[in-house]
């Protein structure tokens, strides 16, 4: 049952975000663009050059990057390994300034230029709960001395008034003890982590001068990382000091598109809703990737999928307007932040390719797909233990440029699962849906214990099977599409000249039936008006 307290949060938020537009959540696309990739650790100059040669072209919405803030370098004191640097160096800010183990200020203004031209919009992976762990000091990536232990920051600067203390945090050392307890989540230190005071004006107006910033080097948005960590009435107080986008890249007064880390799990007994803060912007909805993985991997019932949607029994979703949604990401392919088995990575590559176009093809909230690069796992005890090795870099710590291949997929540890044909196609079919007027209609169809299948009708058919369902024999399925011969964008494409497949090709008759038959190894089948051949 939810308590006082939580309603009273609610009621305050929608008060507070009376003055906020509604366009917090406008991914602020360009027409016929609905997907955002997360390349995650990748350098400005190669973010650009990926918006140059292929998100562009091949109809990306945009790119959310890591954290550009100056942050903590961590060095080990292992003779053995002198250049650890953990991914999550990155999530340790020292200070505003945009010089970040990803590039330099200018590198980064240059990025979002680029990106902008070729139609790719950036979203800012924005760390402003806290600041570095207690216990680091020294120069950060930029330069800037701090000293965690001290709650001193003078590149921002913020000093020991600007964090939360045991006026407001009930434990004795400062640290979240009881994820129960929403004054601990939201006034204490996650992980050692130095808590801004951010409900104070003080605060709020530095980091939305950091916020501004971006907004003038022509960003489009901001994921706000460990949102519920954060009252939602300060991040309201935050945005409402923001400036309108750019005006001659998005017209005039459009707000920045903004989505926050809440990790709000079904059955988890979570205190912390995300209902209190979709009042101000989207929410990062972990339930989709946890269910949809369960269901691929598994776990679960792939027929359970029709049902999965707002305001079905038992179904534990936001509204469609409200959610960002992703099968995996950054934290939870390691294991943490609504980490476990349920997550499908690209470790299945199969599986992972069939619940991408999944999420893609359906109809539910705004899709993000994940760009990762490979690491060796240590399981021991349950847990990886090499969870925090960062990008591929060379001995001085610095990261690798991203190469590209003959084959058009990235080489060494990058995995960039963006540019797996698979997943790239269905993007193209997202892109299409997008730009459909009228927009198709989803019509669902259960095919047996663990297949499914989805038609946009009239644009584009997709099923699915993790079992013998749609493998031992022949099913005869309604696609709504138009008679002619398909191409299976889960095998191949359509050849240069769009008069056969590279991979496998789909039939369907003049009712719109066909008959569906996945080969052995093959999870899944998608066809749409675009890879109809002539």
């Amino acid at each position: 049952m939810l308590n006082l307290s939580f309603f009273l949060t609610v009621a305050f938020v929608i008060a507070s975000v009376s003055q906020l537009s509604t366009g917090y959540k406008n991914p602020q696309c360009h027409p016929g663009r609905q997907v955002i990739v997360h390349l995650f650790e990748w350098r400005w100059d190669d973010i650009a050059l990926e918006c140059k040669r292929f998100l562009g072209p091949r109809n990306y919405c945009g790119v959310q990057v890591s954290p550009p803030n100056e942050h903590r370098i961590f060095v080990s004191t292992d003779p053995s390994d002198p250049t650890f640097r953990p991914w999550w160096e990155r999530y340790q800010p020292v200070s505003h300034y945009l010089d970040s183990r990803s590039g330099s200020a200018a590198e980064f203004a240059a990025m979002v230029a680029t990106c902008n031209r070729h139609g790719v919009r950036i979203y800012v992976d924005a760390v402003v709960n806290h600041m570095a762990m207690v216990g680091g000091y020294g120069r950060g990536s930029g330069g800037s001395y701090y000293n965690a232990e001290r709650e001193d920051f003078p590149g921002v600067p913020f000093s020991p008034r600007n964090f939360n203390g045991r006026d407001v945090c009930p434990t004795d050392d400062l640290t979240i003890h009881d994820y129960r307890d929403a004054i601990q989540v939201r006034n204490c230190r996650l992980l050692g982590l130095v808590d801004l005071r951010t409900g104070t004006d003080y605060v709020q107006r530095y980091i939305a001068k950091y916020f501004n910033e971006l907004i003038s080097l022509g960003v489009a948005g901001f994921r706000i990382d460990a949102a519920k960590h954060m009252w939602p009435q300060d991040i309201a107080g935050i945005l409402n000091r923001t400036h309108n986008l750019i005006e001659s890249e998005f017209g005039p007064n459009q707000r920045p598109f903004v989505y926050q880390e809440v990790i709000d799990l079904k059955g988890n007994g979570e205190p912390i809703k995300n209902a209190e803060y979709t009042p101000i912007a989207r929410v990062t909805e972990f339930n989709y990737g946890r269910e949809v993985g369960r269901a691929f991997g598994g776990g679960g019932n792939l027929s359970s999928l029709i049902w999965f949607q707002p305001g079905q029994p038992d179904v534990y979703l936001v509204a469609s307007e409200d959610a960002l949604v992703f099968i995996d990401n950054h934290d939870n392919q390691r294991g943490h932040g609504g980490g476990s088995n349920d997550i499908l990575t690209f470790r299945r590559r199969k599986l992972y390719e069939a619940a991408t176009a999944f999420e893609l093809v359906d109809s539910y909230g705004w899709p993000r797909i994940m760009s990762s690069y490979y690491w060796e796992e240590r399981i021991e005890n349950g847990k990886d233990v090499n969870d925090w090795i960062g990008p591929p870099s060379g001995p001085d710590g610095n990261t690798d440029q991203v190469q590209i291949g003959t084959d058009d997929q990235c080489l060494g540890r990058w995995v960039c699962e963006h540019r797996w044909p698979a997943i790239r196609r269905a993007v193209q079919v997202r892109a299409a849906i997008e730009a459909a007027s009228p927009k198709p209609t989803t019509a669902r169809t259960e095919v047996g214990i663990n297949s499914i299948a989805i038609a946009r009708t009239g644009l584009a058919f997709y099923a699915a099977s993790t079992d013998n369902g749609l493998h031992s024999s022949s099913t005869v399925l309604q696609t709504g599409l138009p008679a002619g011969t398909y191409c299976d964008l889960m095998t191949g494409e359509v050849a240069s000249d769009r008069s056969r497949c590279t991979g496998q090709s789909v039939t369907v008759r003049a009712d719109g039936l066909t008959d569906i038959q996945l080969a052995d190894g093959q999870f899944a089948m998608l066809i749409y008006t675009g890879s109809k051949l002539a």
